[in-house]
Parts: structure tokens; C-alpha cells; sequence
């Protein structure tokens, strides 16, 4: 049995619990505090100036709020190696009139946001922990079950290395993913809301480069989305109805692109090639607890929205950064007292998530909003959809404070 004891333990090194450990960071430098990391998988990380992204890899929307708290953290740099702007937002309704553009111009900033290759982002957060050297990474790891035998400690059973693992700690951040087994082995509950839709994500590549354009395509079966990626490729979200997804994955790709053109029109040229296909059901899940005495749920084990906004990845990175930021309060004003700190307090945690919900409710909700406006099919909705879609045009307002919902600020 390995016995380890720590501070605080991030269970699932992915994109969202490798960006706590470092936002972490300052922290645990102050207090000389000890953060694990624990992975089932690490990313391989090899000579940065050799990473090349896959045609087939799967990326992430990144705001203009997030790329800001990227640079706070000093990794955007790196980052922005294999960024790809996202200059402007074309918004149309598939048979109706009217459409809308967003402009980084009119906002006054580089870009509206960035997709990056998910590959390239975790090997700069994974390379920012090693240099940073002061979380303790634990991997290859696997934690089956969590308990609190005290009201000031947790403790976590599980493997390390295939070896029985016993880690002590007094904060829990649970950020293994949506389909979270910690979650469940604790009875924390979810709302769910199943859209009976499903994400066939892919790249494909066009017969002319995007300048820069994203695109949000929306019709009765589900909205589509197209992406900046380098050169003439583009990253695809599209949402099918129920089964049709699964079979539109199965078709041969001169057909399968066919039936795209046919519904996304040509106003980013003709497809030419499409990458390995992904099949993602949809839901909106929120968890009805994200925290508890020494616990604390995170990222799409906290919540998952329908990516029809891209802002799922965006909330998780602003619930990490004002986890971090909270902790660092609480440290502040505990050494102000006279008192010692400690992280699972839960008066500190519940006083966060209070502030959460307001960000938390407004993104979701309007990202379901959009799903609810735009998928009615009864035509008097979406007469006033196109009329909308025209006004946005018109009122430079309303324009800004749509595109600052996609900027995440």
C-alpha cells in the first residue's frame, strides 16, 4: 500500500484539473502548500518545436476571456503557436432570410476568440507543470472511491503505478470528466435535460481558406458549426436528430460531404475532405451538489451544455481560476486572523459556489435558450427568428452584446 498525504488532490489531469494546478500555483508557493495531480493518462510530451496536430484531432473554443486568464497564467505564448483566430461569427437560420456577422474590429480586439487543438493544449499545461515543479503528479493513477473519516480530511483508495494507492488530503477537487465515477460513487445527483440529439464532430477541409470566419447554421434538426483550423481546414460540430446521426457517421465521405453541402449551403466554399467522425449524444447536465466540506466538483464533471455557444470549456477555466482565487483569499484572511487555513473549509467553498451560480445560470441558460429559440419549427418563430437576425445587423448594441457573450467577458 503507497500512503501519500497532501493538501489538496485534483482527481483528473485533463485540460480543466491541469488548469487548477497551475492556477494553483501562487498558492502553494505562499503556503509551501501540497497539490496532486492525479491522471490515468498524461498527455506524451515530446520537443514542442516538433508537435505537429493531427487532421483528426479534436479541439477546443477558446474565448477572449479565456486566452486573458491564459496569459495570466504565462502559458499563452506557447499557446498561441497553434491557435487559430476566430475573426468573425457568421449567423444564419437555414431557411429563412436574414442573417447576422460579428466583428473583432467592432470589439476592438485581435480576435473573438481562438480554437485549439486539444493535443497541443494539454501538452502546454502538462509542460507548464513540469517547469512549475511544485504539484506532485501522479500517474498513471486511478481513484475508485472517496471518504471523509473526519470533518478535516478525505482520504482516496485507488491504484498508482497498478499499486494500491492510500492518499490523504483536505481538499478533493473532483475533475475526472462528465461521466464521472467519483461523482456517482458519492450519490452527488445531476438535472439532466436530453436533447435526444447528437454531435457528429469531425474536421474537413475546404476548397478555399476561411480568412478567419466561423460559422453557426442553424435549422430545425440542430444547429452546425464550422471552425478555424490552419490553412483550409475547419473543425465541424454538427447536431442530428436521434438515430440519423449514427447513420450519417456510417456513410462513405463523398456522400456523407454531399449531404453536408447540401444543408450548410456554400458560403465557405465546397468540402473536400472530411477527418474521422464522432459520435457525442447531447445533453445539458448540471450537478444538483458541487460542493461539500473538503469537495469541490469541477468542469464538466460540474456541468456540460450543448456546445451550440462553445462556452462549456470557457466556464469550467472561469470556475477554476475563482476556485483558485477564493482559496487565496481564504488563505489571506485566515493569516489576517490569526487563524490556520484550510481549504476544504466549508463556509469558504459554499461562499464560492455562491458566486458561481450567477455565471454558471446566464451561460447556461442562454445556451439553452438558443437550442429552444432555434429548433421550434413553427413558422411564425421563425419569421421573427430572421427578423431578429436582421436587427442584429442593424443595432451595433445588440451586436456587442451578443459577440461579448461569445468573447466570455
Amino acid at each position: 500500500m503507497q500512503q501519500i498525504e497532501c493538501d489538496i488532490a485534483i482527481i483528473g489531469g485533463g485540460l480543466v484539473g491541469a488548469s487548477l494546478a497551475l492556477a494553483l500555483q501562487p498558492l502553494v508557493k505562499q503556503l509551501g502548500l501540497q497539490v496532486c495531480l492525479m491522471e490515468s493518462h498524461p498527455p506524451m510530451l515530446g520537443q514542442p518545436e516538433h508537435w505537429q496536430p493531427s487532421f483528426d484531432a479534436r479541439s477546443s473554443a477558446l474565448s477572449w476571456g479565456t486566452r486573458l486568464i491564459y496569459e495570466q497564467l504565462g502559458l499563452w505564448q506557447d499557446l498561441s503557436r497553434h491557435v487559430y483566430p476566430i475573426k468573425h461569427i457568421h449567423v444564419s437560420d437555414r431557411g429563412y432570410l436574414g442573417s447576422s456577422q460579428l466583428d473583432h474590429e467592432e470589439q476592438q480586439v485581435d480576435a473573438l476568440g481562438y480554437v485549439v487543438p486539444n493535443a497541443w493544449l494539454g501538452q502546454v499545461l502538462w509542460q507548464g507543470l513540469q517547469q512549475a515543479g511544485s504539484t506532485r503528479l501522479l500517474a498513471p493513477a486511478s481513484i475508485q472511491s472517496v471518504h471523509f473519516p473526519s470533518p478535516d480530511q478525505a482520504v482516496l483508495q485507488g491504484t498508482l503505478d497498478d499499486a494500491p494507492l492510500q492518499l490523504k488530503t483536505r481538499l478533493v477537487v473532483v475533475a475526472d470528466g462528465g461521466r464521472s465515477g467519483i461523482k456517482q460513487q458519492l450519490g452527488i445527483a445531476d438535472r439532466v435535460h436530453d436533447y435526444e440529439q447528437t454531435a457528429l464532430i469531425a474536421n474537413v477541409r475546404m476548397s478555399r481558406p476561411h480568412r478567419g470566419w466561423a460559422y453557426e447554421r442553424f435549422a430545425a434538426d440542430g444547429p452546425m458549426a464550422l471552425l478555424p483550423l490552419a490553412g483550409q481546414d475547419m473543425a465541424l460540430v454538427w447536431t442530428r436528430p436521434g438515430q440519423q446521426a449514427q447513420l450519417d457517421a456510417a456513410l462513405p465521405e463523398a456522400e456523407f460531404i454531399q449531404r453536408l453541402q447540401q444543408s450548410f449551403g456554400k458560403r465557405a466554399g465546397r468540402f473536400q475532405q472530411v477527418g474521422e467522425r464522432f459520435a457525442y449524444p447531447l445533453k445539458k447536465v448540471r450537478a444538483v451538489e458541487q460542493v461539500r466540506r473538503n469537495l469541490v466538483v469541477l468542469g464538466n464533471a460540474a456541468h456540460y451544455l450543448h456546445p451550440v455557444a462553445g462556452q462549456g470549456y470557457n466556464l469550467a477555466i472561469r470556475g477554476v481560476m475563482s476556485l483558485a482565487q477564493a482559496l487565496q483569499t481564504g488563505a489571506t484572511q485566515a493569516r489576517a486572523e490569526g487563524q490556520p487555513f484550510h481549504p476544504g473549509d466549508l463556509t469558504l467553498l459554499e461562499s464560492w459556489q455562491a458566486q458561481r451560480m450567477m455565471d454558471q445560470d446566464e451561460v447556461i441558460g442562454f445556451s439553452h435558450g438558443l437550442i429552444q429559440l432555434f429548433g421550434s419549427s413553427l413558422p411564425l418563430l421563425g419569421h421573427a427568428r430572421a427578423a431578429g437576425l436582421i436587427g442584429l445587423n442593424l443595432l451595433a448594441p445588440a451586436r456587442r452584446w451578443l459577440a461579448a457573450k461569445a468573447m466570455g467577458v
